[in-house]
């Protein structure tokens, strides 16, 4: 076997499968979560810097003492539209002394465009929140949005979630309620979804190995065979 069409082979499989894990994230991004998973331990946070409605500047630390649901979205994504109206309800049932909803916008047009969005929804219990520069994204790690960060009172990340959720749904107010009481450790790992993951990652690397292997195949025949050629 040639070995530039079995590395033209396996390079499309890879482009194949690279697509594939894109889309499917992309779908999984559209399908609001009922559930946010906890890491299994606190993680620090970096310094987010960003403005509040008024203009002021304003941080994370202003915060300390309460758990914080800080929520990178913007206007225009439609992920981020659809979950705002649950996360608003989420701030009139649990939010105040305990709990603080930290939506942050990164729209360009800055305090405006949140305005204008909360306006068109409803939206009355969230503040409003802006970082035109997008480098709360960069700081957090964030790969898209919406992205959601679960904040302890220490000022430690303890969950993340990607891709919208249901954030009045009762499993996540069960979630925070845990946080907010420090027992945050008995809600921290999901075993199905765990397995799911697993299986899923050793289907692709299956899949990804098979024109591998087939190679590794073709050669050690054709060794095989070279080396009964010159015993004869």
């Amino acid at each position: 076997m040639m070995l530039v069409p079995c590395i033209g082979r396996i390079q499309s499989t890879i482009a194949v499968a690279i697509a594939l894990a894109a889309a499917t994230q992309l779908a999984v991004a559209q399908e609001p979560a009922k559930k946010v998973v906890l890491h299994n331990s606190p993680r620090p946070v970096a310094a987010v810097q960003f403005s509040d409605e008024e203009g002021r500047p304003r941080s994370l630390a202003d915060f300390k003492g309460k758990v914080v649901v800080l929520n990178l979205w913007a206007t225009w994504c439609v992920p981020c539209r659809k979950e705002m109206p649950a996360l608003d309800r989420l701030q009139a049932t649990l939010g105040g002394a305990e709990l603080e909803v930290v939506p942050l916008s990164v729209d360009r047009g800055g305090h405006e465009a949140v305005r204008k969005f909360y306006s068109e929804v409803t939206i009355r219990n969230l503040a409003v929140y802006t970082d035109p520069s997008g480098q709360a994204l960069r700081a957090v790690g964030a790969i898209g949005l919406p992205t959601t960060l679960i904040i302890d009172r220490a000022g430690q990340e303890v969950g993340r979630a990607l891709g919208p959720a249901e954030w009045d749904s009762p499993e996540i107010a069960d979630t925070l309620r845990a946080v907010m009481t420090g027992d945050r450790f008995a809600q921290r790992q999901d075993p199905d979804r765990l397995h799911t993951s697993l299986g899923l990652l050793r289907r692709v690397f299956d899949w990804l190995m098979s024109p591998i292997n087939e190679v590794i195949l073709d050669r050690e025949t054709a060794d095989d065979s070279s080396d009964e050629n010159k015993s004869r």
